[in-house]
């Protein structure tokens, strides 16, 4: 193992700041609302930077960098969907979802919504929902301990399994302490280190490689489509990136930072924080992985998912390097932090307060839901130990997965007053097994990404089913049209 004293000293510094954040968080945890939703009092600015920070994930300083720096640049696709569905989800579910899970009986998470919204009393739909959750979250987070296993792999020198336990347990600890408040401030302060970080290294490529005309001039004798914006892409394709724009109004864990802010005015303000740091973070991220094609252009890295570890730690001293480092660390904790904590709050809120014992006490139910937060990093930790996992491949499962399966439930629940419980119930299960199914197909139609099928089949059965038999529960229907009261208003 071998790794410069600066760089480690900066990284643990960064480190000992997270662990800061948890244990100050702790101690304003005293229940289970605290610690899953931080009492719905989240202000604008932590709300837009958590759920960017939270939703970005490893994704942003490996998988995409990564991409592009194999591909070149018609895979900025992926970003430019990702960008026109997170401004749809904040600006038609965020404020509706706010209201609707407050006003139905405080709804803590995603099941315990669904429940409240369609007045389910078989609770059928509350299991379906956290079955679906927690299936996709175990992907999901094992994709950042993979992309945790390769920072620490290439900084520190260690092997593969030693930086998988050394990340799982960092991000674990925090978690584990402080909840949705050390969640979310971490996320805040994650988000900052990310932007900086994808702004400088580019521009220290540009810099010391004699200008951004010399750098072009690289690429392309490196890769002459690098800069075609439709190199090599087929039809399918295309569709396959711009629709990764569906899957935000599925992801349980930005729709639980909307559930949290304080109110619905600290939303219109976070929208636009959210997507001026988006747009920049993205552009940064692509123009990474370009820069990357001309640097190393004499020596082609064998790990693309590594372009960015390798640019900040051949351009900078080892400080600034240490700061990088802690940026990638950022973005891979910032989103597993959050998948954590909604598997942990389904578990306690959704299993064991309604079907195990229905009056355990706070107490009781902070320390199931902590108990939790372990079992699933346990889980991750067995799918995210086989090495030649791709933290691209399986963000995209677990993100189409969610999608499909969630996002049409989402919308038509906010906005369709007939929507009924059991096509709630069917729209999931249809979303979930046209994903599974769809992914372990090849050739031809199947090579679309699996979110387009899932999302389409999930709201054609949505559709049908209500139209068959649209909801007659009267406390449903009265339910839905208080919140379009108080919505409009």
């Amino acid at each position: 193992m071998s790794f410069d004293a600066p760089l480690l000293l900066t990284f643990v510094a960064y480190l000992l700041l997270i662990l800061f954040l948890g244990i100050k968080a702790y101690r304003r945890t005293h229940s289970l609302d605290d610690y899953i939703l931080g009492g719905r009092k989240l202000g604008a600015a932590v709300t837009a930077l958590s759920v960017g920070a939270s939703d970005m994930s490893g994704w942003l300083l490996l998988g995409l960098p990564g991409a592009i720096y194999l591909a070149g640049l018609s895979e900025v696709w992926i970003g430019i969907g990702l960008l026109i569905g997170a401004y749809f989800n904040w600006l038609f579910v965020s404020k509706r979802l706010r209201v609707y899970s407050e006003h139905a009986k405080n709804s803590l998470t995603l099941p315990d919504y669904f429940e409240n919204r369609f007045n389910d009393e078989t609770r059928v739909l509350r299991l379906v929902s956290a079955f679906v959750i927690l299936l996709f979250f175990t992907f999901y987070t094992a994709s950042g301990l993979v992309g945790g296993a390769i920072l620490f792999e290439n900084s520190f020198g260690m092997e593969y399994t030693t930086a998988l336990l050394s990340g799982a347990f960092i991000i674990v600890a925090y978690t584990f302490i402080g909840g949705f408040l050390a969640v979310v401030w971490t996320d805040a302060v994650q988000a900052v280190l990310m932007l900086i970080a994808l702004i400088i290294a580019p521009l220290a490529v540009v810099s010391g490689s004699g200008g951004g005309e010399l750098v072009l001039q690289q690429m392309q004798a490196v890769n002459p489509e690098s800069m075609k914006l439709f190199s090599n892409m087929t039809v399918l394709g295309f569709i396959s990136l711009m629709a990764w724009g569906l899957g935000y109004v599925g992801q349980p864990h930005i729709l639980a930072r909307f559930m949290a802010a304080e109110n619905t005015e600290k939303l219109v303000s976070a929208r636009r924080i959210a997507m001026i740091w988006m747009v920049l973070v993205l552009f940064g991220s692509v123009a990474t992985g370009l820069a990357g094609i001309a640097y190393f252009a004499d020596q082609p890295l064998d790990n693309p998912e590594t372009v960015f570890i390798a640019l900040s730690q051949q351009l900078f001293n080892p400080w600034v390097a240490g700061v990088i480092t802690a940026a990638i660390l950022s973005a891979i904790m910032s989103t597993i932090d959050s998948q954590l904590l909604v598997c942990s709050s389904v578990i306690s809120e959704d299993f064991y307060r309604v079907f195990v014992r229905p009056h355990a006490s706070e107490k009781e139910l902070l320390a199931v839901s902590r108990g939790a937060v372990i079992a699933i990093a346990l889980l991750a930790l067995f799918i995210a130990s086989d090495r030649e996992s791709r933290v691209l491949d399986l963000v995209s499962y677990a993100w189409a997965g969610f999608g499909a399966s969630f996002g049409p439930v989402i919308l038509f629940s906010l906005f369709w007053r007939k929507m009924t419980a059991i096509s709630a119930i069917a729209g999931m299960i249809v979303g979930a097994v046209t994903v599974v199914v769809w992914s372990n197909l090849q050739g031809g139609l199947f090579d679309l990404y699996e979110i387009v099928p899932g999302f389409a089949l999930a709201s054609l059965v949505i559709v049908v089913i209500s139209k068959l038999k649209p909801e007659s529960d009267s406390q449903a229907l009265q339910q839905f049209e208080e919140v379009e009261k108080l919505i409009t208003n």
